[in-house]
């Protein structure tokens, strides 16, 4: 008879676990509670077993309970809730007036947890008394001697068990020894080989599950590849609390006042001290919940506001964190899609009419929710947004707004009408269609 090594696995495997099963129904509950180790996460703040402290010493509290008249359960109920214990027990109600100091409320301990660290505590002995001559008591307890000898049994027990995990050990070792020497048993199998032989048998599934499994890595790998350098929802702190719902919103003031510079340069600019004075000498907000963000500004601007108000010359610049970073190796530029392009701020920065928190890198589901937005699918700030919004904007032509693409759209009018109507077909001349899709038009 024939036994190979992943036979004599199963059955080792087998006789194991049945050991532990055994292991596991034996051991009593009282050895498997951790109730040290819960005592210290709970209790030990404000107790300890036979000393007062912040709440009294906890040695022998339930048969303390028991005989004081409380009622049954009623400790149960107090570590989880004093406050329901007091008004339910008058007992639990005296314990009350012990301390002037609550007690903490443990609702998660069950009372199977709360006997594990009572019966912890009570195994504790006293440090500050001494051991007698009589063999009764254990730090002038006599309790402490029974409470030990309850527990002489558990290792018995345990001790069983070891001689029964020894037993079976030996009997599996005896198995295999009878089994090695038989003379049928030529030829003999590693587990590798044993494994290689299962794969060529069932060589289908085999192939079938690598290849699943080779292509979920991919797939994982790439979606993975894909999220770097994606910041969608990134909200940094900011020194200053600036509700744009309030100013851009309810004021109605225009997003090119504070960023005065976006028609007119690559970078929108953020605004300086000196703006934000414009309206803010008058406007204090005084008894408003923003009246310590104005004083900021001031400290900022260096300005008195008592009386008629006035410059002190201790200005304090303020750090603005910035939210849209783009790599070093990106090109854009506002004025370009602003004024020649025609594109609302609100297609990138979302609706800032409505914001009333700090500015932060809107998901482009919360852009394609705004009316008049291009509906796009990447995420924000990813090239292939870009190139998604390059494939669906117009160019508005020969609107004489920008010599450059007026001359685009003047050669090829007249040099080929065939691509020029080509791209007339949707009725609009993309930015792609321009050459908004090449390299350099955003790379350096």
């Amino acid at each position: 008879m024939k036994i190979s090594n992943i036979q004599r696995f199963k059955r080792l495997s087998t006789m194991v676990a049945g050991v532990f099963t055994v292991i596991t129904f034996l051991l009593p509950n009282q050895v498997l509670a951790d109730g040290g180790g819960d005592f210290k996460a709970k209790c030990a703040s404000c107790h300890q077993p036979h000393k007062n402290s912040t709440g009294p010493k906890l040695f022998q509290v339930r048969t303390k309970w028991a005989t004081g008249g409380a009622k049954e359960g009623s400790i149960y109920q107090w570590v989880n809730n004093w406050q329901t214990a007091a008004a339910n027990d008058p007992y639990a109600a005296d314990v009350s007036k012990w301390s002037a100091t609550a007690m903490s409320a443990f609702p998660d301990l069950s009372k199977e947890q709360i006997n594990g660290i009572m019966d912890w505590i009570d195994m504790q002995p006293d440090p500050a008394a001494t051991t007698t001559g009589d063999p009764t008591q254990v730090g002038g307890d006599p309790s402490a001697t029974e409470e030990e000898g309850s527990f002489s049994w558990i290792w018995l027990v345990i001790g069983v068990i070891f001689i029964i995990i020894i037993l079976a050990v030996g009997g599996v070792r005896r198995q295999l020894k009878h089994v090695t020497s038989e003379e049928e048993l030529v030829e003999k199998l590693t587990y590798g080989e044993e494994l290689r032989a299962m794969a060529w048998k069932y060589r289908l599934w085999v192939g079938l599950g690598s290849l699943v499994l080779l292509l979920s890595v991919l797939v994982t790998v790439m979606q993975g590849l894909g999220r770097i350098n994606v910041v969608e929802n990134y909200q940094p702190s900011q020194p200053i609390v600036f509700p744009h719902d309030r100013h851009a919103g309810a004021n109605g003031i225009d997003c090119k006042y504070c960023h005065n510079s976006v028609a007119k340069s690559k970078s929108a600019s953020l605004p300086s001290v000196n703006v934000c004075m414009n309206c803010h000498k008058q406007i204090n907000g005084e008894g408003k919940p923003f009246a310590d963000q104005i004083k900021k500004i001031y400290a900022a601007a260096g300005w008195d506001p008592a009386g008629a108000g006035k410059y002190t010359g201790k200005t304090k610049p303020i750090v603005w964190n910035k939210v849209h970073v783009l790599p070093d190796h990106v090109y854009f530029n506002h004025s370009q899609h602003v004024v020649v392009g025609g594109v609302d701020c609100k297609q990138c920065h979302g609706d800032m009419t409505k914001m009333n928190e700090a500015v932060k890198v809107q998901p482009v589901e919360e852009l394609n929710k705004i009316e008049g937005n291009i509906k796009l699918s990447r995420p924000t700030l990813t090239m292939g947004w870009c190139i998604e919004c390059h494939a669906a904007k117009d160019v508005p032509l020969g609107n004489g707004k920008n010599a450059y693409y007026d001359e685009i759209h003047r050669r090829l009018k007249d040099n080929d009408k065939t691509l020029y109507r080509k791209y007339l077909k949707d009725g609009k001349v993309t930015v792609s269609e321009l050459g908004g899709w090449e390299c350099a038009k955003c790379h350096y």
